[in-house]
Formats: structure tokens, sequence, C-alpha cells
């Protein structure tokens, strides 16, 4: 820590000499080619930081008029640093962490987003994310395809703290808003390809086209594909040929990759604007198409035959295995047992019907061979492998997996914006949108030729939104108000399919969930003398949600754990339970009568939550260009319910909200003739009810877990000492610790060897204690006319946590990432060459994971290796 702290003093005091940051480039027009913005839009001929317009207030105004913490990015800074995505963000902003992909979601459209140590590390349907994503206004209410496509933007905006005044629930941590390029008066068009390792192709364009003086349009395309970065590769013995086929279990789709990390999409969108007298309308259209391997999954570690699994020095006379789960038992355990223990050690273990046929009578075309003894029969042509460390194969790169690995997703959605002046400063504001997401993945998580933890996933949502804004101004510009109602509206339904252990855990599981919100809101901002600025606001939110989960065990393993053979058979008081005698499916509380292998209890489940968020803040105005503020807020992210559990449920298990309550004080300046500009904050919330999501068995369940406290600091600054230079740089720091946590959860996550546990005092997932960003930029005209830039970014964070027990394995080490780039305009400007190189000195590190201790695997995707790109850019 003392060489990172030194860093960051270094670099504060380097700011607050000659130094800024907001993370502004020289800006261009909407669009421009990054290599050449307009004149108008270049700095002074003094070198100065540009101004750069938000929308964070709803309302445009410069981001050094908003008091809120704001990083900004211009659609030149996005575009010479190669940030095509959202998640690709993360590095340039402090206290924010953005990550292509969860755990075992398998595909990188995905997005875990965390700012200031509050967010949400999952993509089922039944938990809402914590930072929220918006496209020109648009809510995007699923992390899945929520790690957009940077796609023709004119900027992305990132909201640090609670904005649930203005952006409503589900804001909790912050916000991410990205604004896409309107159509100009002109005709325009403007496109690059660009190629690079791991066969990258990639193209991109976009044509604004005037149609009549008052309507104009634009239509934006991009199509890349590449192949992974990690290989699968044959596991050198005949037996792997034994194993049963991946494709004899339920799975959302069957694809074997020869790679996993590759690319495969195509995007559309389409804008129309018509600009009348007191009206404009503006209509959009966008359309996403992804047909790629998933997310590259590496091995990290196997658990199949520690101390106290079934296979290991437990005792457990009389029954398979203990069923409060002292013992630690491990799936992996059993199957290496039923495999290599002969007949009479079976039955000593009374384990013949979990190591026999893996069905039921409900589901007989999914019955496979059984697997007892195969490994002693006396038979060699029949045997199996084990499942353990034997599949690591050493290299963060190659795997021995031979089952699922796809992303596939068709994502589109339709919105229009009426924008009416009735009166002078007077906007009545209106946006409608709808948006339809398709999405299934496939995932091999054992890294192995069997079918140990085969994960597969089938979502289907749409969403309808209605925004009414009315915006303006009154007391002759002094008082800046907008008041607004929003009405949303998503359907859908998420579809589990998980083998575990060659099919002795065969989770099939249908979910569907329906959520209505309705919310009013409103935020005055007040600046009675040119010294001092209030701002009052507030929202008021109403959601009612429904969810039936259907989740089902098509082996039924909790019958045959307990010795049944059929539901309506009896359990005698010799069995488990010392009763009087019961039929199998009561003794087992599987909860319907209807379909006996079911474990989520039947029925529509329902619950409404109300809330209020207010926001107050006072802004000071000592000098020019300088604003000093403090504010206090609150967030909330509503509830739901549980839904993977594996285990009979007799009633469904739901979870409350999250709140945050936020204080903050902060200052944006501006000094030495606008060559140096100073962005710094300061904050600590209060973190109730966080819907932590942990391993329970073979299950991960998200429960209000715990409280926390995060204080933390930020400094953005921006430097141009001299015309041609910009100097970006930026430092966060952040303290976010538990202060109490669930004693059910503490219980589970106690320190063992995998874990270190959750407890109170340990620090939040995802949210390292220091990052540090430097990005120079200097741009050289040479004596041709032509114009040299050279781009270089250095990102520096501090060893997290991948998730909420702290896994060992999945921890990821303090890193170091550097990017850089030359870029050559021709002296006309009409085309630009830039080459480049990503996470150069190649430091890899894992981005996500998952731990399934019961099941015995530990995998997790590491980040992509050093990368070159070459890249041709024309504009017309």
């Amino acid at each position: 820590m003392r060489h990172v702290t030194r860093a960051a003093v270094s670099i504060i005091a380097l700011c607050t000499a000659t130094t800024v940051h907001a993370r502004i480039q020289p800006q261009a027009q909407p669009g421009g080619d990054p290599a050449n913005p307009p004149a108008a839009a270049q700095p002074a001929e003094t070198g100065g930081v540009p101004d750069i317009v938000v929308t964070a207030q709803k309302r445009s105004e410069n981001v050094q008029s908003v008091p809120i913490a704001i990083s900004a990015f211009t659609a030149n800074a996005l575009q010479e640093r190669g940030v095509g995505s959202i998640a690709q963000l993360s590095g340039l902003a402090p206290n924010v962490n953005l990550d292509a992909g969860t755990p075992f979601s398998g595909s990188p459209s995905v997005l875990s987003a965390y700012i200031r140590g509050i967010g949400s590390d999952d993509f089922a349907f039944n938990i809402d994310p914590g930072v929220g994503i918006y496209v020109d206004g648009v809510y995007l209410a699923r992390s899945v395809g929520a790690n957009q496509d940077l796609l023709d933007v004119e900027r992305v905006e990132v909201l640090k703290g609670p904005q649930g005044t203005l952006f409503g629930r589900n804001t909790i941590g912050g916000a991410i808003s990205v604004v896409t390029r309107d159509p100009g008066d002109t005709f325009r068009f403007k496109a690059d390809v660009t190629t690079g390792s791991y066969g990258l192709l990639q193209a991109r364009g976009t044509a604004d086209l005037p149609i009549t003086d008052d309507l104009a349009g634009a239509l934006t395309f991009g199509v890349k594909t590449r192949t992974g970065y990690m290989k699968r590769i044959p596991y050198p013995d005949p037996l792997a040929a034994n194993s049963a086929s991946y494709t004899g279990f339920p799975s959302s789709g069957y694809s074997s990759p020869s790679d996993e990390g590759g690319d495969n999409n195509w995007n559309l969108r389409g804008k129309l604007k018509w600009k009348g007298e007191h009206v404009t309308v503006t209509l959009t259209g966008d359309y996403t198409r992804e047909n790629s391997t998933g997310l590259a999954n590496t091995l990290l570690g196997t658990a199949g035959n520690v101390p106290g699994n079934f296979g290991g020095t437990a005792n457990l006379p009389g029954t398979a295995f203990d069923p409060t789960g002292t013992t630690g038992f491990l799936f992996a355990g059993l199957y290496n047992f039923c495999i290599g223990a002969n007949t009479a050690q079976i039955a000593a273990r009374n384990a013949q019907a979990l190591c026999g046929v893996r069905g039921t009578q409900y589901n007989t075309a999914l019955h496979q061979q059984p697997i007892a003894g195969v490994n002693v029969d006396g038979n060699p042509n029949n045997n199996l492998l084990p499942y353990d460390n034997r599949f690591l194969t050493g290299n963060k790169d190659t795997s021995y997996a031979t089952g699922n690995d796809f992303s596939r997703m068709t994502s589109y959605g339709f919105a229009g914006t009426v924008e009416w002046n009735p009166a002078p400063n007077t906007t009545l504001k209106s946006i409608t949108a709808y948006r339809q997401l398709d999405w299934r993945s496939g995932v091999d998580g054992d890294g192995s030729p069997l079918n140990f933890l085969q994960l597969s996933f089938a979502m289907h949502q749409w969403q309808f939104s209605q925004e009414v804004q009315l915006l303006g101004t009154l007391l002759d510009d002094k008082l800046h108000y907008v008041l607004g109602g929003y009405y949303f509206k998503e359907k859908g339904g998420l579809h589990d399919y998980v083998t575990f252990a060659e099919g002795l855990l065969q989770v099939d599981g249908p979910n569907a969930l329906e959520t209505q919100n309705y919310a009013g809101f409103g935020q005055i901002d007040y600046r009675p003398i040119p010294l001092l600025g209030v701002t009052l606001g507030g929202r008021y939110t109403r959601e009612d949600k429904q969810f039936e989960g259907g989740q089902q065990d098509l082996n039924g393993f909790n019958y045959k754990l307990f010795g049944c053979s059929d539901p309506q058979g009896n359990i005698t008081p010799n069995g488990p339970f010392p009763l009087a005698p019961v039929t199998c499916q009561q003794g087992t509380g599987y909860p319907d009568p209807a379909n006996p292998i079911r474990v989520y209890a039947p029925g529509v489940n329902t619950q409404s939550f109300q809330n209020f968020s207010p926001k107050v803040g006072v802004q000071l105005y000592p000098i020019d260009r300088v604003m000093a503020y403090a504010s206090w807020s609150k967030g909330y992210k509503t509830g739901g319910w549980t839904t993977r559990l594996t285990n009979p449920q007799p009633t469904a298990q739901p979870f409350g909200p999250e709140k945050a309550t936020t204080w903050e004080i902060g200052i944006k300046s501006q000094f030495l003739d606008r060559k140096l500009q100073l962005n710094a904050a300061a904050f600590t919330t209060e973190y109730q009810g966080i819907q932590l999501n942990f391993q329970q068995g073979t299950s991960p369940t998200i429960r209000n877990a715990g409280d926390a406290r995060i204080r933390g600091v930020e400094l953005e600054a921006v430097v141009a000492p001299a015309r041609g230079l910009v100097v970006n740089a930026s430092v966060g720091f952040i303290d976010a610790r538990y202060t109490s946590v669930l004693p059910g959860v503490l219980a589970v996550s106690a320190p063992n060897a995998f874990q270190a546990g959750t407890f109170v005092g340990a620090d939040l997932p995802k949210t390292p204690k220091w990052k540090i960003n430097v990005s120079p930029r200097y741009e050289a005209h040479l004596g041709n006319g032509a114009t040299m830039i050279l781009l270089a970014d250095w990102t520096h964070a501090t060893s997290v946590w991948n998730d909420a027990q702290r896994t060992y394995l999945l921890r990821r080490p303090t890193i170091d990432v550097f990017n850089a780039s030359v870029a050559y305009r021709e002296p006309g400007g009409k085309w630009t060459l830039t080459a480049g190189g990503t996470n150069i000195t190649g430091n890899r590190y894992l981005t996500t994971g998952n731990e399934n201790i019961s099941d015995g695997v530990f995998f997790g995707t590491y980040s992509r290796p050093a990368e070159w790109y070459v890249r041709l850019g024309v504009s017309f």
C-alpha cells in the first residue's frame, strides 16, 4: 500500500499545482473523426480545456455547473481510447468498476456495474441492477444487454451516488447515461475499419441524411468478428470419450466451439428528427444481434475429495450424507464415490438410488446409465474419469471443456421523444419507449470432458416506459425546475438449465416475472444571489411485482437421498425422519402434488414497494468558474425473490429492498485561463439491506444479508499546459465495509480453506480501495499539414474480491494496465490511420468467476491478453 499511497499523493499534488481532470478531450461535432475535431471544437489557442455539455439534471448545462460527481466522456475520447462498450469505461472513472459478464452468465453482453461500492453482480430476472443504464433517456431494466456497444454516441455520463430523484429506483449506486448523436443538417458520412489480434475485423459507419429543411435522419451500423483467445484442447485420456454427451441433458441450446471469448455481432441504429417552430420530434430505433462464443472460462480448482465430503473421511452410517450439511458434502465426492465403490460399499452408504439411473419416472427421456461401480466392475470399457485437479491445464488460455459455450442475443427497441415549447423558458417533454430482449447463453464451468457444471439460460423480456417532464425557468432564470411522471412495465421470464455431477442434480427452472412502476418526481435549483444556490428534490415511487417460480430437479435427488423410488411411497420411522409413516413427497418437502419433482412452491407471489427518495443540496460560487457544493440524498432498489434453490421449498423466499443515504461535498473548478480543471468529491454512505448473492449449497441465492458503511474521495483533473497537450488524471479512494452481517449468512460464509468469509469489517465485493488513471494525449502538427496524435493510458487498481464470500481463488490482485496508440491524420483530414495496443504488458486478472463448493468446482474469466489493432477511418 505504501507505493500506492505515494503515487496517489504525487498525482494529487501534481493536479493541484498544474493539472485537472474531468475526463474531457478536445471536442468535435458529435460523432466526428476522433483524430480530426473541427476547428470550432479545438481547445483555445492558449491550450485551454473546452467545456462539455451534459443532461444529468434533465436539462443541458455545462458539466462544471452540475453539483453532482460526474465523469463525462466525449465521442472523441471514447474512440481514441478504443472504448467500444460500457464495460471498457471501468479503468477511466474513479470508484467505478464495470465488468463484461457476471458469474456463470457466460455472456459479455451482461454488465456487472458497481459505483462507489454499490451495484449488482447477477443477471437473474429476480434481481435488479444497482446502477441504472440509460440510452437517450430510456432505462434498460436488465443487466443482460446492458453492456451496450457505444456506437456513434455523442457522450457518456457516469453519475456517482444515488440518483433516485431524477432517475428513479435501481440507481442506488449511480447512473450511466448514454446519449447518441443527433442527425446533422448536411450530408455527412464517416466510417472506420479495424483489424487486429485474434482475427479482429470491425467495421462501423454512420451517415447523416438531410431530407428537408426541418427533417433529417441518421443511419449507423457496426459489425464485429473475432476468434476467442482461449483454446479448447482434448484431454489426453481415452476414458474421456466414455462420458455422456452434454447434448443428453436439457439446455437452452447446444454449441461446443474450439475457442472461447470470441465475438460475432452487428448493430443497427436509425434516428429521425423533425424540428418545427415550437415542437421537436425525435424517433429512434435500434437492433442488436449477437451470435458469439461465450466468455472464456478457466477452471481454477476443484474440491472433489476433501475431508468431510461424500468420498472423504466423514462417518455417515445409514444415510448417503449428513442432511444438515455440517460435514461439507460435495457432489464431486458423491460422483467419485459412486464410480469407484463396489456394490457392498454403495449399499453400506444407502447410495444405491443415488448412484443409479439419473432420472425419474417423470422424465424418462432423460434417463442416463447408472454409474454405480463402473470403475470396479471388471469391465474397463465403461470406466469413467473421476472429477478432480487432473483437469487443471496450468494455462489461463486453454481448457479441456467439451460442453456448451455460446452467447446469442437479439435486442431491439423503439423510442419517440416529443419536446413542445408552449411558452418562453418552458418545455414539455415526452419519452415513450418499447424494448424487447431475447437471450440464450451456455457455459461449461467444469473445464473438463465431464458434465459436471453445465449451465445454460434462456431469457425473454419486454418493457414499456412513458415519461413526461415539465422543465423551465422562473425569476429571471434564477430558478430552474423539472417536474415529471413516470410509468414502467416489464414482463418476461428466465429459464435456468444446470447439470451437476453427470446428472446427479438436474435443474430445470422456468421463472416468470412482471413489474409495474409508477413515479412522480420534481427538483428545483434556485440561485437567489450570485454566491448561493439551493437544490431541493424528491421522487415518490410505487412498484408492484409478481413472480412465479417453477424450478424442478429432473433427477429427483432428494427422493433418492431418502431411499424413495416413488413420491407416493412411504418413509417409515426407520428412515431419516423419526416420524409416523408419511409419503415420500411429504417427508422430503416437495411442494407440488401435481408435479412431484418441482422444488419451488407453486403459485404466483406478489410484493409491493413504496419509497420516497429526497435530495437536498447547497452550492457556493466564491469566484468565477469555481463551485463548491454539499448534498444529502437517498437511493432505493426494490426487492424480489430468491429463485435458484435446489432443495424443496414450502414457500417462496422473498428479499426486501436496499436503501442508501449519502452525504457528499465537492468542488468543481477551472483556473489559469482554463488550462487547469480540477473536480473533487468526498462522500459517506450508509448502505442498508444489501442484497448479497452468496452460495447456499449448490444454489446462488439472494438475501438482505447485511449493512455497510462506505466512505471515499475522488479527484478528476485535466491539464492543458500547451497547445496540443492534454493530460487527464484521476484518483479514487474508497473504504467500503460491512457494519452488520445476517447471522445465517455469516455461518455459511465463515472462513474456511476456500474462502475468507463475509463478516463485520470485511470489504464489499467489486470495490478496489485505490484506483488511479493517467492519460496523456499529444497532438503534433507536421510540416506537410498532417497531424500526429500520441495517446497513452495507465490504470492502477488495488486488489478486489470478486464474490461476496471472498473466495481466495477468485480474488483479483492489484493490477496495472497500459494502453497506447498513435494516429496519423492526412493534411486534408479525409482519412486517419491509427495503430495501438491494449493491455500492452499482458497483465491478466479475473474479471468474474464462480465458486460452487457443493459441486466441487471453481472457475473464472480472465481479462483479455495483450492485443494490437490498426484502424483506418474516413470522413467526408
